[in-house]
């Protein structure tokens, strides 16, 4: 199948490339022509489409398969690379054991204390402390 398709691409791109003129760009058509007719192609071609017939609901019925099985094992290794991601990002109840240690929008200077990081309003002509 893919020895097939790069032939084919090769085939048009070198008519769609050629500068050859218009005598060989006929002689290709014809001999393609020629080739696509012939019994050889023509019996494979009528093979290939009899097996994609027959073989497309195994191949559906085995990918359903697969997805329902590997779809939980997907979940847990998205859930868990997001888990890295995010660094284990706090969920909300942890927001309230540091409530009131930080404002969400601080206008001030950040200062170390003991309990943490806390802000003071600066005024203004203030220098940062």
């Amino acid at each position: 199948m893919r020895k097939t398709s790069l032939l084919l691409a090769a085939g048009v791109g070198y008519v769609l490339g050629t500068r050859a003129g218009r005598e060989r760009y006929d002689q290709i058509v014809a001999q393609t022509k020629k080739l696509v007719g012939s019994q050889p192609v023509q019996s494979g071609m009528s093979k290939a489409g009899d097996t994609i017939k027959t073989q497309a609901p195994v191949v559906k019925d085995k990918v359903t398969d697969t997805i329902k099985t590997q779809a939980p094992v997907v979940k847990d290794k998205v859930s868990d690379a997001a888990h890295k991601v995010t660094g284990g990002a706090h969920s909300a109840t942890d927001d309230a054991d540091i409530e009131g240690t930080y404002s969400s929008t601080p206008t001030g200077t950040p200062v170390d204390v003991d309990e943490g990081l806390a802000w003071t309003t600066a005024e203004e002509g203030d220098a940062p402390r």
